[in-house]
Parts: structure tokens; C-alpha cells; sequence
């Protein structure tokens, strides 16, 4: 069953910031575009745009699954940090988190489960 869980529209806003901000901090470019939703105690930041010019230039030449590989092995690598900052600012625990990334629109999406309230946030 679902844990009742609740975030505040500023709190969504915040993480999807965050998410940007990382994004860009870590891979040199952010998305263009971020909004965070919340469904019961699942957590999704929907982001657009973020594609490197060296990505691009590996999805014209059909190596889309390569691109996919490496983005999420690095993402894989900063899990930590990701779940970290949705728990500094949701105030919940952050039982699983995992990302995607698509092409043609690109955009990628993480995926928090969000636990128990830590008193944070």
C-alpha cells in the first residue's frame, strides 16, 4: 500500500532545480526544462533538452544505444548524490532511485521511492 507522502510545490520545483544543477554541475550541460511530480511515494523529475554536442553527433550516427550506456553508467555512478539531495529537500528517505534516458524528444527522467520522513526538507 502506498505511504501517504507530501511535498509542497515549492519543494518539487526545488528538486527539479537540483536535478538540473547537477546535471550540469557534473556532465557539463543542464536540461532546458525540469518539472518534478509526485504520485503517492514515487517521485519523478521529467527533464527536456541536455544532450551533449558529442552525444548528438553519436545519435546521428546511429550509436543511440551507446549514448544510453554511457549516460546511465554515469549516472549509476552518482546515484548517491542524486538521492541525497531529494532527501535534503523532500525530508523523506529515498529507498531506490534510477534513471532513463530518451531520444527523439531527449529527455531524461529520474525515479525516486521515497520512505519514511527523515525530519529534513
Amino acid at each position: 500500500m502506498a505511504r501517504k507522502i507530501s511535498l509542497t510545490g515549492e519543494q518539487l520545483s526545488e528538486v527539479a532545480n537540483a536535478m538540473v544543477r547537477l546535471k550540469a554541475d557534473y556532465y557539463g550541460r543542464g536540461p532546458s526544462a525540469a518539472k518534478a511530480y509526485l504520485n503517492d511515494e514515487v517521485l519523478i523529475c521529467v527533464m527536456r533538452g541536455g544532450l551533449t554536442a558529442v552525444e548528438r553527433t553519436l545519435l546521428d550516427g546511429g550509436e543511440e544505444d551507446l549514448v544510453r550506456r554511457v549516460r546511465l553508467r554515469w549516472q549509476d555512478q552518482l546515484v548517491g548524490r542524486f538521492s541525497e539531495t531529494v532527501a535534503e529537500i523532500t525530508g523523506y528517505r529515498v529507498l531506490s532511485f534510477n534513471s532513463q534516458v530518451l531520444f527523439d524528444p531527449d529527455y531524461i527522467i529520474e525515479m525516486a521511492v521515497l520512505g519514511d520522513h527523515d525530519g529534513a526538507g
